[in-house]
């Protein structure tokens, strides 16, 4: 693809925000590197990635107003972790990060692992503890309304 047939479609999932790199050449046969804003195809795909997530965190977060799971799920279905990758942000064993699937369990959460928590899914303590309210906004927002957050954890590794 040339330079200039790079897609650039402006109706991208993060509003401008979030750009991919892409390869094309140049007017000299040249391989370069080219940013893209996005691609409808893949936009469209994205976006329908996103609102299945969003379906599937809004059953589980039936579930935990039921009292069936904690809300410790629902923040997992939305962020889209599972029990191992939870356990490698949060340092703690896969087994301890199931029990606190349990509604009782996760009632009884100290400061430190709420913490641990809230730090993994972006949110803060009092966010976490006080569920109910953070899921109705989170679900309520479009991705684009997100804060960006560095994915490399601040440049602590």
């Amino acid at each position: 693809m040339k330079r200039e047939q790079v897609p650039q479609d402006d109706e991208n999932l993060m509003d401008g925000r979030g750009r991919e790199l892409c390869y094309a050449v140049d007017e000299n046969g040249n391989y370069v590197q080219v940013l893209s804003s996005g691609w409808a195809p893949k936009n469209a795909a994205l976006l329908q990635a996103w609102e299945q997530i969003n379906e599937e965190a809004r059953e589980t977060l039936m579930l935990a107003k039921a009292g069936k799971v904690s809300p410790l799920a629902f923040f997992m279905a939305r962020g889209m972790f599972d029990v191992a990758l939870l356990s490698a942000y949060i340092d703690l064993p896969k087994r301890i990060i199931r029990a606190h699937l349990e509604p009782e369990n996760f009632r009884h959460l100290d400061d430190v692992t709420l913490g641990k928590y809230a730090e993994a899914f972006n949110i803060t303590v009092d966010e976490l503890v006080n569920w109910s309210k953070t899921a109705n906004i989170l679900l309520d927002k479009k991705w684009s309304e997100f804060p960006r957050r560095d994915s490399r954890r601040d440049g602590d590794e």
